[in-house]
Parts: structure tokens; sequence; C-alpha cells
């Protein structure tokens, strides 16, 4: 008997000590055969219960951090154990090709796969407005121009093309969309918004059936990102990152009702904004992480941080063991932590070892991320499926985003100026993006803050689509700057507006007035008093209130990615304009913040747009 209890003792002390480091004994008779969870027969449910049984406390830390690719090799990423690595804006391999792609994040699922337990990674990326990052991939326009074209179906479309050719690189997790609310145009995010009420983003969240197929198995489907969550583009002043001072009610109805929709769609995972409400940031809001998102919501999906998020909470650089257990506490899943992860490993592990986060929650948070790779078929699949590559960027890809382009294209002003006669023409194009495939991009485009330059991706400049849409007896002519225009032509289009950026550096709290090169070319094309069309290029409406007594013509292109001629079609004729404003346009700087129903009256109000005569 005294062995007995020795015996039930050690036993005893044995699974605690397993317990603590959220592991759970696994029956003798189960370890020698195939474990429950390498069975594919069996529920995803049961198989994330016995792989969780297995799990140590390293293991689930791990689980629960996302990496970069710069900062962690293959080997590195396996032996953190980390849940997730990432591109961020511009990180790429080299070449970027999606045969590189594909090569890179098979070796990060070799190295997850040898590992004791062998979980893969699930690797991420932005999908903002395509396969962004990659090389060659659709450039699609961004949300802005989605919301004008009005058109769920063709986005659904969109999300599946997204989908696959982000698949065939390897890449099985798209950080889109973003289904924020904008409702200042200073906001350096107004174009990553399908509209200024929260009815445009509702539609358009359809996009995540595209994107996560009919089911996640599927080889050409990728899992979501529902972002930001939330209040991201109600911010004080339109500041990137600011404090969102309005009250519960406000925010259910403005910003809430988009990411009902994406959980209803089955959005896999939601991204938190880096925002403030009321000056406590998001990433460390129990509130509207816990009680608002997963419990009166019921979204069953993981919660990821955005870019460091966590260092923002106690408003200093880095983070703290206050800060990583106030995030967990909060109901983050999966904690981006680009160059940090080892030391977010060790911190979360200290915080779970000293009672700052219960074992629950780290057992919840590792029951969610898991459950979705189960999913994806990660396990069964873990390598990129090649065969897809097979129709990467395809013709018949950039013909869906042409199309979008078209849809989105809001014709804003029209003295019989358009559309442009394809015959016996003179056409006088000049302006900064009239052939600029960078700047018709915009952000989030190869890079994070995106680059100017005329062939920087695959596709058709505005100017290329007006040359190749002229008839018989056209003549085109183009100079940047306006030079060399006379009486001799018939009409002058001015391509205008803003040259690439992203969050941060794209705010204009100074206004939203065109540049001293678009204003003096404007003047200079109006004094020859040939009849002007201006086309502005730009992720938000512009404060061109001065400049509309000079133009006959005046069509809003957004950021139409790749296909410039799409925007040509609609010059031409060939398309008749169907988009309508999802912004209201502001008659001055000045007005904003302007937003439809709060009285003040636009220069063109929120639904807007012409057509031609039939």
């Amino acid at each position: 008997m005294p062995l007995l209890r020795t015996t039930r003792s050690l036993r005893t002390t044995a699974l605690a000590g397993l317990l603590l480091a959220g592991t759970a004994l696994v029956p003798m008779a189960s370890a020698a055969a195939t474990p429950l969870y390498r069975d594919p027969r069996a529920s995803v449910a049961d198989r994330v219960t016995d792989l969780m049984a297995r799990m140590t406390l390293d293991d689930k830390a791990g689980q629960m951090t996302e990496g970069e690719r710069g900062a962690a090799t293959p080997a590195q990423a396996a032996a953190a154990r980390l849940g997730s690595v990432l591109s961020g804006g511009g990180s790429t391999p080299s070449p970027n090709t999606p045969q590189a792609w594909a090569d890179m994040i098979d070796a990060y699922q070799r190295a997850a796969t040898s590992t004791g337990l062998g979980i893969p990674i699930v690797y991420g990326s932005d999908t903002v407005h395509g396969h962004n990052n990659a090389a060659g991939a659709t450039i699609f326009p961004h949300n802005i121009g989605l919301g004008a074209a009005n058109d769920p179906q063709l986005v659904e479309q969109i999300g599946a093309i997204t989908a696959r050719e982000s698949a065939a690189t390897g890449v099985k997790w798209g950080f889109a969309p973003c289904l924020c609310v904008a409702r200042d145009d200073r906001w350096g995010r107004t174009y990553e918004s399908y509209g200024e009420v929260p009815a445009n983003a509702v539609a358009n969240s359809v996009i995540i059936e595209g994107l996560q197929g009919s089911s996640l198995a599927d080889t050409t489907s990728i899992m979501a990102t529902a972002k930001h969550f939330i209040g991201d583009g109600g911010t004080t002043g339109g500041v990137d990152q600011g404090n969102t001072q309005i009250t519960i009610d406000e925010l259910r109805k403005i910003h809430l009702p988009p990411f009902q929709a994406a959980i209803a769609h089955g959005a896999g995972s939601v991204m938190i904004s880096y925002n403030s409400w009321n000056g406590v940031k998001d990433h460390g809001n129990k509130f509207l992480i816990t009680d608002l998102l997963k419990t009166e919501l019921g979204f069953s999906g993981y919660v990821v941080s955005d870019w460091n998020g966590i260092d923002q909470i106690d408003g200093r650089s880095g983070f703290t063991a206050a800060e990583v257990s106030q995030a967990v506490n909060a109901g983050i899943d999966m904690v981006m932590v680009p160059n940090d992860y080892l030391k977010f490993v060790s911190t979360l592990k200290a915080e779970v070892l000293n009672g700052h986060v219960p074992m629950s929650r780290i057992d919840d948070a590792n029951r969610r991320i898991l459950t979705k790779k189960f999913e994806l078929g990660l396990f069964e699949h873990p390598y990129t499926d090649r065969s897809l590559q097979n129709d990467f960027g395809s013709a018949a890809h950039h013909a869906v985003a042409r199309q979008a382009v078209r849809e989105s294209q809001v014709l804003l002003k029209n003295e019989g100026v358009l559309p442009l006669a394809k015959q016996d023409n003179r056409i006088f194009v000049a302006g900064k993006n009239a052939n600029d495939l960078g700047n018709q991009a915009g952000g989030w485009t190869l890079t994070w803050q995106g680059q100017s330059g005329t062939r920087v991706i695959p596709g058709t400049t505005i100017l290329d689509g007006i040359k190749a849409g002229a008839g018989k007896g056209t003549v085109v002519t183009y100079d940047r700057a306006g030079s060399g225009i006379d009486s001799g032509y018939k009409v002058a289009v001015a391509v205008v507006g803003e040259t690439p950026y992203a969050e941060g550096q794209g705010d204009r709290p100074g206004g939203l007035g065109l540049d001293a090169e678009d204003v003096a070319l404007i003047g200079k094309l109006k004094a020859s008093g040939v009849p002007l069309v201006v086309v502005t290029v730009s992720g938000r409406p512009l404060d061109i209130a001065a400049q509309l007594p000079s133009a006959k013509g005046l069509v809003a292109a957004w950021l139409p990615g790749s296909e410039g001629a799409g925007v040509a079609d609609v010059l031409y004729g060939d398309y008749n304009p169907t988009g309508k404003l999802s912004f209201t346009w502001p008659a001055s700087s000045s007005q904003e913040p302007v937003n439809t129903g709060d009285g003040k009256q636009g220069l063109f109000p929120y639904g807007f747009g012409l057509s031609y005569p039939r």
C-alpha cells in the first residue's frame, strides 16, 4: 500500500506538471497508433481536441504567434512553433514569381510539419485589391471604386480570382476585406472603404464568399480576414490610428453592421484595428473583442492583431508583459509580432505560469486557430497546388478587372463633351496620371505605400486605352505638362489626382486640393480654348470646386488598378457609365467630415452619377 500511494502521488505530481504546461495525458493504447488528429475522417472538433491534448505550453504559445518572413527563416519559425508566418507589404521572395513564392512557403511547411506534432503554419499576406504583393498578379480597383460600381456579384468574382492567384503561390490566408466605413476623406485609408455608409460595406462583404469559396478546404480557397475591428474609419479628424470618439449607439449603427455581415458570410478571421474607441486602444478592449465580437455576434473564428498592434496599448514603443496579458485576455487569439516573436512567446508563457493569463484563454485561442487550419485542409495538403499557376494573372482575370474598372467610373459633369468621338478626332492627353500604372494602382501594390512608374505592373494605362480605342482618322497626342496643345485639337483630357500612398503617409489634414502641377495643367489646357475633360485618379473625393468651371466633363476614375483601358471604355462610350458616388464629394476641404444625412451640401451628393444620353 505505501508503494501504491507513492506511485499515485508521483502520477498526480506528474499530471499537475503536464496540465500546468497545457498538456493532457494521451492514453498509452493510442500512443503507438495513428493519432486521431491525423485522421481526416474524424470530425474537426475531435481532431482539435486530440491534438490539443498532446500540445505543451510551448506549442500553444507558438500557435498564437505570427512572425514575418524577413525575421523568421523556416527553421526558426519551426523551432518557435509559430502558428503563422506572413509577408508584410513589399516583403517577397526573390525573384518575385509564383514559383518562388510557392518554393518559399513550401519550405516553411516542410519545416513546420517536420516537428514533433507536425502542425502546419498558415501563411498570410495582404490581398487588398488582388494578391497585391506578388508581381504579375491581377490588380483590381481599390474598394472605393468597387463601392461606386455597386455590383456585389462582380466583387464576389474578384474575391474568387484573388483567392485562386493567392493559393497558387501558397498563401492561404488573405488580410482582406477591409470593411471600414470611412467618415472623413482626409483619412489615408479612405480608398480601402467601400463607402461612407455601412450599407456599402455590408453589400460588398460578399467578397468573403469569393475568397473562401464553398469550402475552405478547396485548393482554390483562402481564408478571409474582416478588418479592422472596429471604428477605424471614424477617428476624429480622419487621423490614422487615431481616436474614434462616438457613442456605443453610433458604433453599433455605423461601424458594426459590416462585421455582422462578415460573420454571416463565414469569415474565418477578424483583424483588430489600431484605433482607440473613446481613448481605449481596441487591441486591449475586452468589451469590443470578447463581449461584442465573440459573444454577442457569435464570431467563432480567430482574432488576429494588426502589425505590432499590441505595442500601442500603453502608448509607448515595444510591448510589455502587461500589454501581452491585456491583449490576450481581451480576446486576441493570434498576435502579429513580425520581429519580436521569440520575446512574445516567452512573455506569454510567463504570463500564463504566473497566473495573469488563464490556461482556458490559451486553450480557447488554440481551438479557434487549429479549427481553421483543419478546415483549410492544411494537415492533409500543406503544400502549394502549383497547377493553379497556369492562369495566374491570365487574360481572363484581367478581363474581370477591366469590367470592374468600367463599372466603377462615375461621370460627374458632362456638357456635351463625352463620350469622345472614336473616329476623325484629335485628342490631346495630358497629366501625371495618364500614363502611369503605379499611380493608377495606388498604395498596397507590390510595396506597402505603392510606387509611381509607367510599367510597375502588367496592364494598360489610361493613355494606352485611349490610344487603343481610337478609330479611323483619330490622332492621340500626349504630353504630361500639356505642352504643344493648340486650337487644332477637338478635346483635351487631363488625367490628374493623387500619387500612391497607404495609411499614415496618406493622411491629408491640410486639405484635399489638387497639387500645383495639376492646377497649372488645367489652367494651361483651359487657356488653349480646347474643350476639357478632367479625369481624377484618386483614393478619395478631391477638392476641385475651383477647377470645375474650367472643365466641360469630369470623371472620377478612383484607383482603377491594372486596367486603365476600362477608363477609356467609358470615355469613348463603349460602356455607358453606371457608377454612383459612395462618398459625398465635398464642396471644399473645410467641409470635412461631410457625409450623407449630416445636413451639409456637398459639391456632388452621395449616390450621384450621370450616364450618357441614349
